[in-house]
């Protein structure tokens, strides 16, 4: 079988996928991408290149779909060299967010397009005007409505859809729901598993066990996205009623989703000026981003962990810290309550009340053995809903298999190119 894949950071939600596919030598794989990353053997891997950016001079409500046909665009391009060649692949997978699906099927008519739908963007009711402290403008509403149009097209162009969450799946208007399939990328429980032997290693080379009382707090990037502007007003307060408990924070200073402080600065040093006099600071270790590796012992080691977020895509680090048998104190918020039952395999509390959420640390952490059961469920839980080999990823399998038998029963067409058209692409 050839197989395209198309997603600008390689390898993205399809690394399980790949493996699996890739194991079969019958089976023929490209891989079309911005950023090459880390190599993978038995795949061909193919970097596109923008013709050009997005112009400042746009409108700021259509700069991003701008930014989406130009990424179209380029996957375009290499799509039709690829097709020169003689490959034509039996079936596509694509991430639709960046606009790098919308001309697949100009150039492969025939083979069915299994788009990835991460998150309909609302005005209202989800992260849009969730959080008090950055209000939402009516020019932010109009934006995001316009924003909306690459997913639109998307919707479109695929044959059938996937994402990750069934509050994911929620967003989306009801129209197209039916083509959009529930389908995890799955959670690697072998890897990720409770070790009471787990060591990290700090930046400064000190060493963290399961000894010590330590606070982990995960994200890409520490952005209020993700509450991190909540969690830093909530430390003082944790130190000061565990005065031993060390707080390891691991992300990036990047801004993935929202805006970056106006003063430009980043959100740790914004949040560090807010309460770092606070703080005993030789107790919070901040690691910046880490290998997947160093990421896991983090959570191996962890006595209580907090994952904030606002009602928006749901981060694979919350099911990591489940599934590595930690107690998860969370923030009650919709993609969050999918997956967590307060008091049974997590903690819930509200999301912008710090007092609380410092409360809810110190019950964990002074009583541990209390909530053994709950690290336990919540292991159980990632382990009958997200495992990757026994749930996760036989099901997306699955919807590849289905994709391709759909198209298999519908009439094929040969979409012929008129003579004397120009078939370059500007």
């Amino acid at each position: 079988m050839r197989i395209l894949f198309v997603h600008q950071n390689f390898p993205g939600q399809y690394a399980h996928l790949l493996k699996h596919y890739s194991c079969d030598p019958a089976n023929e794989i490209v891989f079309l991408t911005r950023r090459a990353n880390a190599p993978f053997a038995g795949i061909r891997k193919i970097v596109y290149r923008l013709g050009r950016e997005a112009s400042p001079k746009t409108h700021f409500y259509v700069r991003s779909i701008e930014q989406a046909v130009l990424h179209g665009q380029a996957v375009a391009r290499a799509a039709l060299r690829l097709k020169k060649e003689g490959f034509v692949p039996d079936v596509i997978l694509g991430h639709n967010a960046w606009g790098e699906t919308l001309y697949l099927k100009d150039i492969f008519p025939e083979a069915p397009l299994l788009a990835y739908f991460e998150y309909y963007y609302r005005g209202s009711g989800a992260d849009i005007g969730f959080d008090p402290e950055f209000p939402e403008t009516l020019d932010v509403r109009l934006r995001v409505r316009t924003l909306n149009a690459v997913n639109l097209m998307g919707l479109e162009a695929a044959d059938r859809g996937q994402t990750a969450t069934g509050w994911q799946h929620s967003t989306y208007p009801a129209r197209y729901r039916d083509t959009i399939s529930v389908a995890h990328e799955g959670i690697d429980t072998g890897r990720v598993k409770p070790d009471p032997e787990a060591k990290l290693v700090l930046p400064d080379g000190r060493a963290l066990t399961r000894e010590d009382e330590i606070l982990t707090y995960v994200a890409r990037n520490l952005e209020p996205y993700r509450g991190f502007h909540v969690f830093m007003r909530a430390l003082p307060e944790i130190q000061r009623r565990r005065p031993k408990a060390h707080a390891v924070i691991v992300g990036g200073d990047e801004v993935s989703y929202g805006a970056s402080p106006r003063d430009g600065r980043t959100w740790r040093q914004t949040l560090l000026a807010e309460v770092g006099g606070k703080l005993d600071l030789s107790r919070v270790h901040f690691t910046g981003r880490v290998p997947y590796g160093t990421f896991v012992n983090a959570l191996q080691v962890s006595s209580a962990h907090v994952y904030l977020t606002y009602p928006f895509v749901l981060s694979w680090s919350m099911l990591d810290a489940m599934a590595a048998g930690c107690a998860v104190v969370a923030s009650s918020t919709a993609p969050v309550k999918e997956v967590i039952r307060d008091g049974e395999n997590g903690l819930l509390v509200d999301f912008f009340d710090a007092k609380a959420i410092a409360g809810k640390v110190e019950s964990v952490l002074g009583e541990l053995k209390r909530h053994e059961a709950l690290r336990a469920l919540a292991r159980l839980t990632i382990e009958e809903r997200f495992d990757l080999q026994r749930n996760c990823l036989p099901r997306q399998i699955a919807l590849v298999e289905s994709t391709l038998h759909k198209a298999d029963k519908g009439a094929r067409r040969e979409v012929k190119v008129a003579p004397g058209i120009n078939t370059k692409i500007p």
